[in-house]
């Protein structure tokens, strides 16, 4: 019997490797930002998988299938470590080389954030299982599971779904940054938003 509840479990904890389920999500949440990259998707998982932080990664199934993932990166792991060399052999040195220069400062740059705040990344969702509550169903599980006192997440100006949803959860807007490859993407700015952890600042509080 099909389960029609969402689960989200770490991607630690999966009972085989699914870099690559992981990966497709990615790809297919991120479409319209790695199209610029490349519009072989298959390429693109191919190259996402071997570059993932499984330590990072939860994912939400539907069905019993991957529907959506996110990852709760800090300031010394990130989602994905950025590879010159496994963008080369997807893509060919040239290519490959391009693309690492577009990608690596997102990715590979550490995180100005202290100890006690966790970064919310890559959250994506597959195109038909949208609608249905599962980025919701994985910031919920990763709020209560981790530990941080400060949660920051990012979100493009023409994304106001997702934008919509985190200021439901509870985030707020603290900053904005221009995109400085604004004529190659479909946003001009990052939008940067916070969420402090109720719970920690209580207990905080009682000391």
């Amino acid at each position: 019997m099909e389960s029609h509840e969402i689960k989200v479990i770490p991607m630690i904890n999966a009972k085989k490797d699914i870099s690559h389920e992981i990966a497709a999500v990615f790809v297919d949440g991120y479409k319209k930002e790695l199209a610029f990259l490349s519009a072989n998707q298959e390429k693109l998982i191919e190259a996402f998988e071997k570059m993932l932080c499984p330590e990072v990664f939860y994912f939400a199934t539907l069905k019993d299938k991957i529907v959506g993932i996110l990852a709760c990166s800090n300031n010394q792991n990130r989602a994905l470590t950025i590879d010159e060399t496994v963008l080369a052999n997807s893509f060919g040195d040239e290519k490959g080389k391009t693309i690492y220069q577009y990608i690596k400062d997102d990715f590979n740059k550490r995180l100005p954030y202290s100890d006690g705040t966790g970064y919310i990344e890559c959250v994506a969702t597959v195109t038909k299982a949208r609608g249905r509550g599962v980025s919701t169903a994985l910031i919920n599980d990763v709020l209560k599971t981790e530990n941080y006192n400060r949660y920051v997440l990012e979100v493009t100006d023409t994304n106001a779904i997702a934008y919509r949803l985190y200021k439901k959860l509870g985030f707020v807007e603290f900053k904005r940054e221009k995109e400085k490859y604004a004529g190659m993407v479909d946003f001009d700015e990052r939008i940067f938003m916070e969420l402090y952890n109720i719970n920690e600042q209580t207990e905080n509080n009682a000391d």
